[in-house]
């Protein structure tokens, strides 16, 4: 049995949910994403990630910029689905288009709700130290991120950074979301309410936070350049020039906090110290630190400041 879908998200997180609704043979009839965004220095207008790969599977993409309006959420009534399955979409979707699908809609966070409802849930896990994380499929309702909840997959985070964590659950929730789909198709589905106790809201990364305060305990820094990497990318600066700091190593060392302590890049933080293994000057690629010193002098003893 196959269901009537609209998938709904816009950015890579979603993708591999799109592609196994595609692979298991849904009749996925609508896509809905963000509108194309400017790219590049060029500013050409780009598709999103799962706009691509639903054009490239002739899947009809619609990209409104809300669904508030009554036209809009007509058009989402008038698909007459089983379900909605929502991945990073980045629009609210009101009353009428949660009720409009027959089973409902249904979310996939990267997180173990209720920890880190909102926009930045794995980056703030890896920041904040906490020992898991992973990703859960929620039946929608008004709130944000409030539904309950029908299955998880839980992981340890260990020493991995956004990017590896963002791609594993990633794959992860594809598989889970297949998984819970066909519960529903066959009716046994069970829903567990959030405990709202404990609640923790994960705020979107501003620019002001990915500077790197060297003063701060290693492990804490630690944990912002493991949060930020490969993007946006926590830094510091350079004889006037940004550097983007994507992984260290922690180092028993001391110093004034920002000194360069040797010729490995070992750099004092408030207590301890933190050996940078790779980053990225402005403008050019990322590089291993051994690189970067053959053409590209930082003294011991120099300060980042």
């Amino acid at each position: 049995m196959t269901l009537r879908l609209a998938f709904m998200g816009t950015p890579d997180f979603a993708v591999p949910t799109l592609s196994a609704l595609i692979e298991r043979g849904h009749d996925v009839c609508a896509v809905y994403s963000q509108p194309a965004r400017p790219k590049g220095r060029g500013l050409t207008r780009e598709p999103s990630p799962v706009a691509k790969i639903a054009a490239a599977h002739n899947i009809e993409v619609r990209t409104p910029k809300t669904l508030k309006g009554k036209d809009a959420q007509t058009a989402f009534t008038d698909l007459h689905l089983d379900a909605a399955v929502v991945v990073a979409y980045g629009l609210l979707l009101p009353k009428a288009v949660l009720e409009a699908p027959r089973l409902g809609c249904f979310n996939l966070h990267g997180s173990l709700l209720p920890r880190w409802r909102g926009a930045a849930p794995i980056q703030r896990a890896i920041m904040e130290g906490d020992a898991e994380t992973g990703v859960m499929v929620m039946r929608m309702e008004q709130g944000l991120d409030t539904g309950p909840w029908l299955s998880e997959e839980r992981v340890t985070i260990g020493r991995k950074t956004f990017g590896q964590l963002h791609d594993e659950l990633a794959e992860l929730g594809a598989g889970l979301m297949m998984r819970t789909l066909a519960t529903l198709e066959r009716g046994t589905a069970k829903a567990h309410t959030q405990n709202n106790i404990g609640a923790t809201y994960a705020r979107k990364i501003e620019n002001a936070e990915t500077r790197i305060d060297w003063s701060k305990r290693a492990e804490e820094i630690d944990r912002k350049i493991r949060a930020l990497s490969p993007v946006p990318g926590a830094w510091c600066e350079y004889r006037n020039e940004r550097l983007k700091i994507l992984a260290v190593d922690l180092a028993n060392e001391s110093g004034a906090p920002g000194t360069i302590l040797d010729d490995r890049l070992t750099v004092a933080c408030g207590t301890d110290a933190l050996r940078i293994a790779r980053l990225q000057r402005a403008g050019r690629g990322p590089m291993d630190v051994a690189d970067l010193l053959r053409g590209y002098a930082i003294p011991t003893g120099s300060k980042f400041t």
